[in-house]
């Protein structure tokens, strides 16, 4: 199940918003066959390991180890079900059922009907933490935040005068890059957009191309901006206040931008001068996204903290001291009054980029380690299952 799980990884970036699925079919003790899902809209593991055996009867009597549970619905390809039954495997072990309303554990009972032995939850943790986002889209409606800073060993993101240019080393950078390329969207505050006036987009391209987003409540952003001006280059959202000028707003829609703005009720709920984070996270989760990258300021990757909605974290701590005040420090907002309330990672590990420490930490959620299955609604999500 362990390299079924390493086979998964692979489609990571590719399938979204489906998830990562890796698949073995073993006979006698033996590895026959291998597969994983590789892009959105194509075969599915199963079928991708059933295809790579040498010779189509070795699937007889065999055991398939798969890392979500076989689906059981037509979507964009026919049910996994349907093709292990008719390829006569007679055992399925499948390290999680699969929460998707089509499948909900109808795939295993499926199998099960039809004479074959089943049986789950062999490295169920690693598989769910494996699909997190996909799990947070099905079960929640929202793409799974991650936050993303570079900053000294002393804590700061800029120094006193606001210049950041750079903290972290060009290794470190090309990794930023890499983490982009695997997201549906980059979202940024209008402060950074003015001061540094950024791209934000993926250089070299990487699997996926993101959306840009900026949190501007009064409608700020210049049309001069290279944000504007790439827009071609990939899509850009503003995310601003209902009661934003009227006149900046259709001038920046004509550019191509596409506006979004809460609800009045949503800004008398959420009590804040900007715009709310939970109505945006809602909106991208209906358009169908499964990954939003944070990228700054302090002022915005707190406010995701103050909400909630921060799922992991991407630190770049260069080995740099510059003192100074804390102006510019990497989460601000209201925060935790207490340490004992911190919020601490499940998992987490480190990496040395020339002399630079990546530390990549996730946070625990109900949803993401629960193991019983969760109550399913009648209606799906953007996301299509496992297809």
């Amino acid at each position: 199940m362990r390299l079924a799980l390493a086979l998964a990884e692979r489609g990571r970036g590719h399938v979204e918003p489906n998830p990562m699925v890796g698949a073995l079919i073993v006979r006698g003790g033996e590895v026959v066959g291998r597969g994983w899902h590789r892009r959105f809209g194509g075969p599915h593991a199963e079928v991708e390991a059933l295809r790579s055996l040498s010779d189509p009867a070795l699937a007889r009597g065999a055991t398939l180890f798969v890392t979500l549970e076989p689906c059981c619905h037509v979507g964009k390809t026919p049910p996994c079900t349907q093709a292990i039954l008719e390829a006569g495997i007679t055992r399925v072990v499948a390290a999680m059922a699969d929460p998707f309303p089509k499948v909900a554990g109808g795939g295993l009972a499926a199998l099960r009907a039809a004479g074959v032995e089943v049986c789950h939850g062999l490295e169920e943790t690693a598989a769910r933490r494996l699909n997190a986002a996909y799990l947070k889209q099905v079960l929640i409606g929202r793409p799974y935040v991650t936050a993303k800073w570079a900053m000294t060993l002393d804590g700061k993101t800029a120094a006193a005068t606001g210049d950041s240019r750079w903290i972290s080393n060009e290794r470190s950078r090309a990794r930023v890059h890499e983490l982009r390329g695997r997201m549906d969207a980059i979202v940024v505050g209008i402060g950074t957009a003015l001061a540094d006036d950024p791209l934000l987009t993926v250089r070299p391209p990487g699997p996926r191309t993101p959306t840009r987003i900026v949190l501007d409540s009064q409608a700020r952003l210049p049309l001069s901006s290279r944000l504007v001006r790439t827009i071609d280059q990939a899509p850009l959202w503003l995310v601003h206040r209902p009661d934003a000028p009227a006149d900046r707003l259709s001038a920046l829609e004509r550019a191509g931008v596409k506006l979004f703005a809460p609800q009045v009720e949503d800004m008398e709920r959420h009590r804040t001068s900007g715009v709310p984070i939970v109505p945006l996270l809602d909106e991208l989760g209906r358009e169908g996204m499964t990954h939003l990258l944070v990228e700054g300021g302090g002022r915005v990757a707190g406010a995701f903290f103050d909400a909630g909605a921060i799922d992991a974290l991407e630190v770049f701590i260069a080995p740099r001291v510059i003192g100074g005040t804390a102006r510019f420090a990497p989460l601000l907002g209201q925060g935790r009054p207490l340490m004992a309330q911190a919020a601490r990672f499940i998992e987490s590990r480190l990496e040395i980029l020339d002399g630079d420490l990546r530390l990549v930490g996730r946070f625990a959620h109900a949803w993401l380690d629960e193991t019983e299955p969760p109550a399913f609604s009648a209606d799906g999500r953007e996301a299509d299952g496992s297809d």
